[in-house]
């Protein structure tokens, strides 16, 4: 009988919509007039995607004499985003300004290599730093993106020997490892920790859907790797001299270098915490960290397209604060 029920209830929410008029509704759809000039775009290309968190990022670019928008048609707006066309050193480019967090960036990603002919993307901006050696201004390539702020909370009680809630079923995974509040108690000494409640969280890779896989077959990801024919090109990169000064009272105290390294995470959290941040960087090896990266690596990794991020450092977390080096990080 609830069976029956839960049917009839679900038809009556079908028939319900669907009674909705359609000047009602939102068109998701993609008009003939639209259709035409993405034609028209898409003709002349493939291009290579860039792919910028916010105007702050996007903007020097923008203003740089390097780009020219294209004159017939310089920008198409879709679902909420601006495609920028033209070129940047004679490369065919297509830009678009994701918005913050690992959504925006996901989205926007996946209509840019939904609706363009991209042949690769390069995603670039500021981050966080988890990695003590390195300075503000120093710009970091890593290897490998992960999504870190994806968990499983294991229950109070429960420790590393305990199944997770869903792991049986292939859910969820003790492999990559977690995160014991216990360990950052102010009163922890000799490594004596006392119970809390918040106890253990869990770090989950994504699910990913292939493109070129059966659909609707999961395969899971964590550590995302940049595409191996862009990351040996950094070599030409590595040598070039950045400005350390904006005037003769603001510098960081070395110039600052474009730098290779492993590993950089991604999360829907801005990391201002030196534990955490410490944390990242002895568990993952992670340089940079921000919110964006990891969402644009997944989707290129889902959609079979090159890709590569580029993070500035801006800060040491919870040390140096952003507005300290705007400045600065406008130069570079």
């Amino acid at each position: 009988m609830c069976r029956v029920v839960r049917v009839f209830s679900l038809g009556w929410v079908v028939m319900m919509i669907m009674s909705i008029r359609n000047d009602q509704v939102a068109d998701g759809a993609i008009s003939q007039h639209l259709m035409e000039k993405i034609y028209m775009i898409n003709n002349k290309g493939p291009y290579l995607g860039i792919v910028v968190p916010n105007s702050f990022e996007m903007n020097p670019l923008l203003q740089s004499s390097s780009f020219v928008p294209y004159p017939m048609l310089p920008y198409l707006d879709f679902a909420g985003r601006r495609f920028r066309i033209g070129t940047l050193e004679s490369r065919k480019v297509i830009v678009v300004m994701t918005g913050l967090s690992m959504f925006n960036a996901g989205i926007a990603t996946q209509l840019l290599l939904s609706v363009f002919k991209i042949e690769g993307v390069v995603h670039f901006g500021i981050a966080g730093n988890a990695n003590p050696q390195f300075q503000v201004g120093d710009v970091t390539i890593p290897q490998y993106w992960a999504h870190s702020g994806l968990w499983n909370w294991q229950r109070f009680g429960d420790g590393p020997d305990d199944e997770l809630a869903f792991e049986s079923s292939g859910d969820y995974t003790r492999k990559i490892g977690y995160l014991n509040f216990s360990e950052y108690e102010n009163g922890t000494r000799n490594l004596n920790y006392s119970d809390n409640l918040l106890n253990n969280v869990w770090y989950q890779p994504e699910e990913i859907f292939s493109i070129d896989g059966q659909p609707e077959i999961r395969q899971h990801a964590f550590w995302v790797p940049v595409d191996k024919l862009y990351f040996s090109l950094v070599d030409k990169l590595e040598d070039i001299v950045l400005e350390s000064c904006v005037n003769s009272t603001t510098c960081l105290p070395r110039p600052p270098k474009v730098i290779r390294v492993e590993r950089g995470v991604s999360a829907n959290v801005l990391v201002d915490n030196g534990a955490y941040r410490d944390f990242l960087h002895s568990k993952f090896n992670a340089t940079p960290i921000d919110m964006e990266s990891a969402g644009v690596a997944l989707v290129c990794l889902q959609q079979k397209t090159r890709f590569i991020a580029i993070r500035a450092l801006s800060d040491l977390a919870d040390y140096i604060s952003l507005e300290t080096c705007k400045p600065l990080l406008i130069t570079l």
